[in-house]
C-alpha cells in the first residue's frame, strides 16, 4: 500500500482513539438467520476500559442480578453463585490495536471464565465520534454461524 494511503488510513483510525472508558449500551448476538438475542439482556450494563499503555478490562452483567438471601458478599447458596456467575462477564489482560485493519486483540490474563484463561480474541472496531462498536468474528455454536455486537458510549 502506498505511504500516502497507509497514513490516511492511519489518521483515519488510531489507538488513540480508543484509549479511555466506555460504558455499554447494547451486547447482541445475530445468528445465520439474522435473529437478534441478547445473552445477558437487553438491558445489559457494564464498562470496558483501555489504558494507553496496552492494558484493558471488561465488565459485562445483566440488570437485576438477585441478592444473595444471606446479605453476605461471599455467602451465596450453590445455586445463587452459579446464577450470578451466569449474568457477568469479566476479563482483562493486555490488548494491541491493528490500526491498519481497524481490530484490536484482547489477550485474557484473567477471567471470569477459565476457559479464556491465556486466550486471544480478535475483535473489529468502528469508533464514531463517541460511539465505540467491537464486533466479533463469527462463532459457530449449536449448527449455526453466530455474531456477537457490542456497542459502547465514551465516558471519559
Amino acid at each position: 500500500m502506498p505511504e500516502k494511503k497507509l497514513n490516511q488510513k492511519r489518521k483515519e483510525f488510531n489507538k488513540e482513539k480508543m484509549v479511555g472508558i466506555w460504558s455499554l449500551v447494547s451486547l447482541e448476538v445475530t445468528d445465520e438467520n439474522g435473529q437478534k438475542t441478547y445473552p445477558m439482556g437487553e438491558d445489559a450494563t457494564g464498562f470496558i476500559m483501555y489504558h494507553p499503555e496496552g492494558y484493558m478490562s471488561a465488565q459485562i452483567m445483566q440488570s437485576g442480578r438477585p441478592q444473595y438471601a444471606s446479605g453476605e458478599v461471599l455467602c451465596g447458596t450453590q445455586e445463587e453463585m452459579a446464577a450470578a456467575s451466569n449474568g457477568y462477564l469479566a476479563y482483562a489482560g493486555p490488548y494491541q490495536v491493528d490500526e491498519i485493519n481497524k481490530m484490536v486483540t484482547h489477550h485474557m490474563a484473567v477471567s471470569l471464565y477459565p476457559n479464556w484463561l491465556g486466550d486471544t480474541q480478535p475483535r473489529y472496531l468502528d469508533i464514531k465520534g463517541d460511539t465505540l462498536e467491537i464486533t466479533s468474528q463469527p462463532v459457530f455454536f449449536n449448527g449455526k454461524e453466530h455474531n456477537t455486537k457490542l456497542i459502547w458510549k465514551r465516558v471519559s
